[in-house]
């Protein structure tokens, strides 16, 4: 693997089932004889605040079953509009609202449900609509019974609305002073290698890494059981103030390599959208969710090779050049960020690479000028960015304690030598404060937070310097002195002698929201050999410890550990040898 935050306010799950409807006061209203193939009932809530609200629609089919709908209804106040929706296609003229299905739910059995929403902006009042239709037949009402009771409230009711009042909004660090998830799926493979126990309860990501991980993959060796929502319900049951998600299924994920290749082909945007994105967005924006911190950490492993692994560069592939040329990367992390951005909740940070990808200066401005294209892309704003995360799912050593990049060695800079190549960094620290500087002059907020991936960047252990190495040349220096032992910074599979690194910490440094363990520690990158297998996960020869490197890691050795399964699976051999290394050292 190589801001002025939104306003906005969650979405609330829509009342399924009959008997939801009925207590609702909502009733089915039958197609006419003529239409009698086509029966349905619609469920309308909305979660609403001053200027705003957030609407679900169950929609039931109760006729024969249908193949395509288009869902019709008016807004009974003029100024009503739909701002944003998911599940479906939206168009309004004047007060009359259409919304076509999304392709994947589409179909409708007899008995069926499907859900969709939208984000809406009303002045004066907001009532429901009280009549909807299917296909052009008449559903029930969305604001109650179509005819008035018979017998009028005597009181005014004395229940309090049954909505959760509006969350708490956004703040500028989501870390600070909040207690993160612990994914109990990853601690108890922590706890059962020895000594796991020692970091079992330091909060991880969750990576939702193909469609069947929304809901979780019970038969799977890389992801569990546990879908988002069992997710997000662990959190509020550990009484957690933040969760952290991977957003990680672009089409023709990873262009550059083979290992973490996805699920979806490289034309598949719209199968992305609406059978991605659009379902976690309707999970995260639930309203149970409200007080919960729900971090997204977006597309890693994405943008940053438009820059460096298309046509004319080192290993450009040509899969990196059909994802730039037809904009799958752009538009669908753009896509991603409107969506998840929408919710009031939510925090997007956008995947930055790390030091030895994009630090040199051919690389550094172009990256970040690709990242404000993509947030400015689909719909989206910058203004969806929360921040950005370097070093994720890799290897890059968060401080060279005994190397600087203004060292010099008998008058020769240590840029030359082979280890650094001319790159403007030598660690994550300096990089993410310099790279924060660069995408702020651009049009980003001032205030972005940078996130720095530490699960497995210590470099501890025997192996580690513990001063400069020798002046006889400038490679003699930096590879005495250098804490990163690894072959290449190229490197980025199951590296061998890593360690794990700072433990999660909330503002450690001027400009860093946090260090985070974004790759559960022990989930393995890639496989060292071919393994047949339906979850998307391919071979590549840098997982390969035979395997004696290529043009982009300089011909090295790829540095790997034998034995490795299918990126995301349990590497448990790994991961006793990453608490061995770990620095700072394991108590």
């Amino acid at each position: 693997m190589n801001l002025t935050r939104l306003s906005g306010r969650r979405r609330v799950l829509a009342l399924a089932g009959a008997s939801a409807l009925v207590a609702g006061g909502l009733v089915t209203l039958p197609g006419t004889a003529a239409q009698a193939a086509v029966q349905c009932d619609v469920a309308y809530t909305t979660s609403d605040w001053p200027g705003g609200f957030t609407a679900n629609i169950t929609i039931k089919n109760l006729g024969d079953p249908v193949n395509g709908w288009t869902l019709g209804w008016t807004f009974p106040n003029s100024s009503q509009r739909v701002q944003q929706g998911w599940s479906a296609t939206y168009t309004q003229s004047g007060s009359q609202v259409t919304a076509r299905d999304a392709g994947y739910n589409g179909n409708l059995a007899t008995g069926a449900s499907t859900s969709i929403g939208f984000n809406g902006a009303w002045s004066g009042s907001n009532p429901k609509p009280t009549s909807f239709t299917l296909n052009g037949v008449t559903c029930n009402g969305g604001g109650g019974p179509t005819d008035p009771p018979t017998d009028p409230p005597t009181d005014p009711p004395t229940d309090p609305p049954t909505d959760p009042p509006p969350g708490p909004g956004r703040v500028n660090n989501p870390y600070l002073g909040a207690q993160g998830y612990v994914n109990p799926e990853w601690k108890a493979k922590a706890e059962s290698v020895a000594g796991g126990n020692r970091v079992s309860n330091n909060p991880t990501a969750v990576w939702i890494d193909r469609i069947a991980a929304i809901n979780g993959t019970p038969d799977s060796s890389s992801n569990g059981a546990m879908g988002v929502r069992d997710h997000l319900d662990e959190a509020l049951d550990q009484g957690a103030d933040y969760v952290q998600f991977v957003i990680y299924n672009l089409p023709g994920r990873d262009c550059s390599a083979l290992a973490s290749n996805g699920e979806l082909k490289p034309d598949e945007l719209p199968r992305y959208k609406s059978e991605y994105i659009d379902p976690i967005a309707a999970i995260q924006g639930d309203a149970k969710y409200r007080d919960l911190r729900i971090i997204n950490i977006v597309e890693i492993d994405s943008l940053p090779n438009l820059v460096t692994n298309t046509s004319g560069q080192p290993g450009g592939t040509a899969m990196c050049d059909t994802v730039k040329a037809n904009g799958a990367y752009v538009n669908g992390v753009g896509y991603a960020l409107a969506k998840l951005g929408a919710i009031p909740n939510v925090y997007n940070y956008v995947d930055a690479a790390h030091h030895g990808w994009i630090g040199w200066d051919s690389n550094f401005n172009p990256t970040a000028d690709i990242l404000k294209t993509a947030a400015t892309a689909s719909g989206s704003t910058v203004n969806n960015v929360h921040g950005f995360i370097v070093n994720t799912a890799n290897y890059s050593a968060l401080r060279e304690p005994y190397v600087k990049i203004t060292d010099s060695v008998q008058g020769t800079t240590v840029r030359q030598s082979d280890w650094i190549d001319w790159n403007q960094y030598v660690d994550e620290l300096t990089f993410a404060q310099a790279f924060r500087t660069r995408l702020a002059s651009i049009g980003f907020d001032p205030n972005i937070g940078m996130l720095i991936d530490t699960s497995r960047n210590g470099w501890g252990g025997a192996a580690r310097p513990t001063g400069p190495g020798p002046m006889t040349n400038v490679n003699d220096y930096v590879n005495g002195g250098r804490v990163d032992r690894r072959f290449h910074t190229g490197n980025w599979c199951n590296q061998s002698g890593a360690g794990l690194g700072e433990r999660p910490t909330a503002a450690p440094e001027p400009g860093i929201d946090a260090y985070v363990w974004v790759k559960p520690p022990g989930e393995s990158d890639g496989s060292s050999e071919l393994i047949d297998n339906d979850e998307g996960k391919g071979f590549d020869r840098m997982c390969d410890p035979t395997y004696t490197g290529n043009e982009r890691n300089g011909n090295n050795m790829s540095g790997a550990l034998p034995n490795a399964p299918i990126s995301g699976a349990w590497f448990a051999a790994q991961f006793q040898q990453l608490m061995q290394n770990a620095y700072p050292p394991l108590s």
